[in-house]
């Protein structure tokens, strides 16, 4: 059989797979079936950023066994005790400094849907192919919306955790509620995930069209580029997790394709939380450093993120520029996530379309 034929025979099956196959018993639930789901799934968001709504979501995420491994005998009596009776309130005046208020919602939710939409709409002709997205932490939950692909007859589902590196606090943890909500269905639909994409080419080449385009319209040049990823505890270095390494690589390719000299791009990492040690060195410390050694004039981004979050654009655009003065640094900006630029939706699309290869034409 030649490649025509191999295709002419994967499209009729394909076509049959939407047809019910003979009649059903009268008291048989009806069933929609021959459609492929997409759920983009991000870290997450609070419904509002009130005490109430910023406790709730906090007890989720800091009660995730991924996200914090200490014995929950040690850890519950400091969240509880502690943690959700301070947080809440700090967390939710840096919520409120960034929200949406167009929208009522975080620019995390309002992004991630944008993404979604795009993403389907780039999808377009394969109509058999449904986007969707979801929160691991908050709403919309990942467990609704696999109920909803499955009521609209997605017999395959591609999950999609949005971390270009991977590390069991971020991508397992999405996939650990993945499979948790399948456990509970009596029919479960087949099931693929999107790997690490830390070194991909369209990544990469995204990453730089987006800082030479961003350098390029500012009125000074940086001196230093900072690449500041989310952190992680040393300890979940030491027992294996890769993102560490993930992330040193993108640095190290991403350096290669902009052509810079060596020292110009800077790695470090940054929202440490608790008494560990954590990944260095530090953003906020680096850039009080380079300020204090006479530095004027740096750029931060975050590669790690697809999505402009708290993280970025209160933690990193606000409280790092605040430090870069503070400590006589002159020029200071941070450059946005990919988001749903052109060259950020590219990316999701190049790697959907290689995930669903065999799945769609």
């Amino acid at each position: 059989m030649n490649v025509v034929d191999k295709k002419s025979k994967f499209k009729t099956n394909h076509i049959l797979s939407n047809r019910q196959v003979g009649p059903l018993p009268a008291e048989h639930p009806k069933v929609t079936i021959g459609k492929v789901g997409v759920l983009l799934v991000n870290l997450g968001t609070p419904d509002g950023h009130d005490k109430k709504n910023m406790r709730k979501y906090l007890k989720e995420f800091l009660s995730d066994k991924r996200v914090i491994e200490w014995s929950r005998l040690f850890w519950f009596p400091i969240l509880y005790g502690i943690v959700l009776n301070t947080r809440p309130k700090k967390s939710g005046a840096a919520y409120e400094s960034i929200w949406n208020k167009e929208l009522d919602e975080s620019p995390l939710r309002t992004i991630t849907r944008a993404q979604s939409d795009k993403l389907s709409a780039m999808l377009s002709g394969a109509t058999d192919v449904i986007v969707d997205w979801g929160m691991r932490y908050g709403n919309p939950s990942i467990a609704s919306r696999l109920d909803i692909l499955r009521e609209q007859g997605c017999e395959r589902i591609l999950v999609f955790p949005l971390y270009p590196q991977y590390s069991a606090a971020t991508t397992a943890t999405v996939n650990d509620k993945t499979f948790e909500a399948l456990m509970k269905l009596r029919w479960m639909p087949a099931l693929r995930t999107v790997p690490a994409y830390h070194d991909d080419p369209a990544y990469i080449d995204a990453l730089a069209i987006s800082i030479e385009k961003h350098l390029s319209s500012l009125d000074f040049e940086p001196e230093r580029v900072i690449a500041s990823y989310h952190g992680i505890p040393q300890s979940y270095f030491k027992k294996g997790d890769p993102y560490h390494c993930h992330c040193m690589k993108t640095s190290r390719l991403l350096n290669e394709r902009l052509g810079w000299e060596k020292g110009r791009l800077m790695t470090c990492f940054q929202s440490r939380f608790g008494p560990e040690e954590w990944l260095q060195p530090y953003t906020d410390k680096t850039i009080e450093a380079l300020a204090n050694e006479g530095v004027k004039n740096i750029a931060v981004f975050n590669p790690g993120f697809v999505a402009d979050c708290l993280e970025t654009l209160e933690e990193i655009a606000v409280e790092g520029e605040e430090i870069f003065h503070e400590h006589g640094g002159k020029n200071f900006t941070h450059i946005p996530c990919l988001n749903d630029s052109d060259e950020g939706m590219e990316v999701l699309e190049t790697l959907v379309r290689r995930e669903l290869g065999g799945w769609i034409l």
